[in-house]
């Protein structure tokens, strides 16, 4: 797991360093994009439940953790803001045990 974070966090970095030079046009068309493709996942799913890894659920956590609620309920997630928050507190849990 441990392995598998540390490479979502550098492929995470690389893309960071990738929207940098980009305009805030450029950044809203990719916005929708990603958005768009959520819209798309979501339909095709119906009611089955979507699988999060353990390292997928860190970098969530880790990623929206300090965004404000009001703010989180507004992002199109796979998940309810609720659930990343909940990962937060296991993760701090777990690292405090």
């Amino acid at each position: 797991m441990l392995l598998r974070l540390a490479y979502l966090g550098v492929t995470n970095a690389f893309a960071l360093l990738r929207l940098l030079p980009m305009s805030d046009r450029g950044k809203d068309a990719e916005i929708l994009a990603l958005r768009h493709q959520i819209t798309v996942l979501e339909r095709q799913l119906g009611g089955a439940r979507l699988r999060f890894t353990p390292s997928d659920r860190a970098l969530l956590a880790a990623l929206l953790h300090r965004m404000p609620f009001p703010a989180l309920r507004r992002l199109r997630l796979l998940v309810r803001p609720d659930t990343v928050l909940r990962w937060h507190r296991d993760l701090a849990r777990r690292q405090h045990a």
